[in-house]
């Protein structure tokens, strides 16, 4: 019960790595607040978990007035608050620059960048009232690498990145920890919904993309999203009281692979009868 005694907001708590994460929480023996956009999918996750651990509030991270009202519904626990998972998140439609358009790039970073700003400023004055707290940004690979024709996505991702950064260094000597959590490809419903249209115009199954996804990273896999509670327990915890400003990826080791490396791989495979490990040592 690692958790035991705090409040938690959780931001996109209605699917996938949210939702893994507040089912965790409350496991661990958090009181958690999730949010989103669709109440429906909040009042699903929470009829799951223990009525007198889990409350809903149904709003947009970019509205202003909604991240109040999250918070009043967080502090409704009349036991404090002392961490915020910041998760919500959108995808952008594959793109360069050049294909982007100003409404899109200006909607991705509303969500994902400017909500996580807007949420951790009204979070901050409670979690300095009481003392310290934890606040758990969920970047992404993207805000590390960039992949091709994501330009938004890995703008919002990087600038999360460098926000909890500057988070953690004005607000650790008020005992605020900020860090840095970067899944991988994850099989969230967001990640299936954007990858089933390429899947079929491709004529092949979604399990395959997510194999070419996974085919060159050490743990050749993708993530479920309950793997990526565990280290969000683990960063709201006591346990993790002196780490802050850390960016930790989460993805099967993808950080590292050597792309060059990997296509010399694909080739043996191909035309060596599948010597690529010799090739590629």
């Amino acid at each position: 019960m690692r958790l035991d005694g705090k409040v938690a907001i959780i931001t996109g708590g209605g699917t996938g790595i949210g939702r893994a994460v507040a089912e965790r929480f409350v496991a661990d023996g958090a009181r958690v607040c999730i949010t989103g956009r669709r109440a429906e999918l909040l009042d699903t996750v929470a009829a799951a978990l223990p009525s007198d651990r889990v409350k809903t509030c149904a709003a947009d991270v970019s509205d202003p007035a909604g991240v109040d009202r999250v918070v009043d519904t967080a502090l409704s626990f009349g036991r404090g608050l002392q961490v915020l998972v910041n998760n919500a998140g959108m995808d952008q439609p594959p793109g360069g620059v050049l294909d982007l358009d100003l409404s899109v790039w200006e909607r991705v970073i509303s969500v994902n960048l400017t909500g996580p700003f807007l949420t951790m400023k009204a979070v901050l004055p409670h979690m300095i009232e009481a003392g310290g707290g934890s606040i758990i940004n969920i970047s992404s690979l993207a805000g590390l690498v960039n992949p091709p024709g994501l330009p938004a996505y890995c703008a919002s991702k990087g600038g999360l990145i460098s926000l909890s950064k500057q988070v953690a260094v004005d607000y650790g000597v008020k005992r605020v920890r900020c860090n840095v959590v970067c899944p991988g490809a994850t099989k969230t419903e967001m990640f299936v919904g954007g990858m089933t249209p390429f899947a079929e115009s491709c004529g092949i199954p979604v399990e395959e993309v997510f194999d070419a996804f996974s085919r060159d990273i050490p743990l050749h896999r993708v993530c479920d999203p309950p793997e990526m509670a565990g280290i969000c327990s683990f960063l709201a915890s006591d346990d993790a009281g002196f780490v802050t400003a850390a960016v930790i990826p989460v993805d099967g080791g993808a950080c590292v692979v050597d792309v060059s490396g990997a296509a010399i791989n694909q080739l043996a495979a191909q035309h060596l009868g599948g010597k690529g490990d010799e090739a590629g040592a």
